[in-house]
């Protein structure tokens, strides 16, 4: 037994007497992860196409945490990744990935990023600009190399999720118009270094809504099958990533369902032909990682209540930068007495804060707080404000946790500067 009582997805019930226990080994705030719960997700994806006679190639979503750590067992698992920058794509080849089990996403891939991946031999650029498109034009001629390419296509549909997490609608800055990928498509068709591999989609993060997941899909199944008359190879089909988790009581789409309703857009091909790729990163981790962290003042200001903890946005922004909700639990003796109160980090900012308001056990200054779903865009998105060393993060097994990244001192934050 892990962190959880469970491997299962969703919330789970936490294993207070490990936590305690890592808590004393490591210290806080500290991001510990469940590989037995990353595992469970890995593999319940896979056996959700296989279950659709669809053999599904999984590139693990690189930011969403990216650890190498975390990465090498990711591809014990059998993994491929998705990268969004040349410094996720060094992780991977620092790790021992195959360039042909990358492919590279992201708006803004600059020349020197391009030209490491065509030296790597990457399976796929995933284009998302006309400009984008030149450039890797160039490199590829400049190093006689090939370049293999697809176009993410923006299908201008709303994914009904957060503004900031939506990637799939023309007032978002990723991808390229079905009518202006058409056109490049054709423009390129017979180039010697840039060969069309694929097509890719990708409309955003934490979908938990069918309709807009099913039209997109549709979209994308059209425009292939009019690409592919008009004779272009189109071998990878990249359906993206995003599938959503339960944050609170989010009314979720399993993998069984997503597959489901993939297998019934591409019905339409001889799937034997085509590589189904997804890009899933949250839903791989999210559930696996809790941010551990300490109560270390409390404080009644007129009528609030504020818990001060010793972590803060520098741990985990998504709160104050989606406003978004992670469940927190007292490590312990919850006793009888809740009230309402706001946990706070030690920021110099407002929007240091993982909740408002949120009903909690009567707290006191020591209280170990366990936060829920910071596997995902948690240690990624953290960073060094106030001059505050990164925490560390362990991955957890059954009989042994291994250390990915241990605590950042002072010396590592000071050792650039003059």
């Amino acid at each position: 037994m892990t962190l959880f009582d469970t491997a299962e997805g969703g919330i789970s019930p936490l294993n207070h007497s490990k936590l305690r226990e890592l808590n004393s080994k490591y210290g806080s705030p500290c991001y510990l992860y469940d590989a037995s719960k990353i595992q469970n997700q890995y593999e319940r994806l896979i056996s959700s196409f296989k279950a659709q006679s669809i053999d599904l190639k999984i590139h693990y979503s690189v930011k969403a945490s990216s650890s190498l750590g975390l990465l090498k067992f990711l591809k014990t698992l059998g993994s491929s990744f998705d990268v969004v920058s040349g410094g996720e794509l060094e992780r991977c080849l620092r790790i021992g990935a195959a360039g042909s089990n990358i492919v590279f996403s992201g708006v803004g891939k600059t020349k020197a990023e391009i030209e490491l991946a065509v030296k790597s031999d990457i399976l796929q650029f995933n284009v998302e600009s006309a400009s984008e498109l030149e450039i890797i034009e160039a490199v590829a001629e400049e190093l006689g190399k090939e370049a293999r390419i697809a176009i993410r296509i923006n299908p201008n549909i709303d994914a009904m999720t957060h503004e900031y997490i939506t990637t799939g609608t023309y007032d978002s800055k990723f991808g390229i118009s079905v009518d202006e990928a058409q056109f490049l498509y054709l423009r390129y068709q017979n180039h010697k270094l840039l060969k069309w591999v694929g097509l890719d989609m990708h409309i955003g993060s934490q979908l938990t809504e069918r309709k807009p997941i099913t039209q997109a899909l549709k979209r994308f199944a059209t425009f292939a099958k009019f690409m592919m008359k008009q004779g272009i190879e189109l071998k990878n089909f990249d359906i993206g990533g995003g599938l959503g988790i339960n944050y609170k009581d989010d009314a979720i789409i399993t993998p069984e369902e997503f597959a489901k309703m993939v297998a019934k857009e591409l019905r339409g091909f001889d799937l034997t032909k085509h590589q189904v790729i997804m890009e899933p990163g949250r839903f791989i981790v999210a559930e696996a990682g809790v941010l551990l962290t300490e109560v270390v003042h409390l404080k009644r200001l007129n009528h609030k209540v504020y818990a001060i903890v010793d972590s803060g946005i520098t741990e985990l922004m998504r709160p104050s930068l989606y406003g978004a909700y992670h469940e927190i639990e007292l490590i312990g003796d919850k006793g009888t007495e809740f009230e309402s109160t706001d946990v706070v980090g030690p920021i110099c900012e407002s929007s240091d804060y993982f909740a408002k308001g949120r009903n909690l056990p009567k707290l006191k200054r020591g209280d170990l707080l366990a936060i829920h779903n910071c596997g995902a865009y948690a240690s990624s998105m953290s960073h060094t404000y106030n001059t505050r060393g990164r925490a560390p993060e362990v991955l957890v097994f059954d009989d042994k946790e291994v250390v990915l990244r241990r605590r950042e001192t002072k010396e590592d934050l000071f050792a650039l500067e003059i």
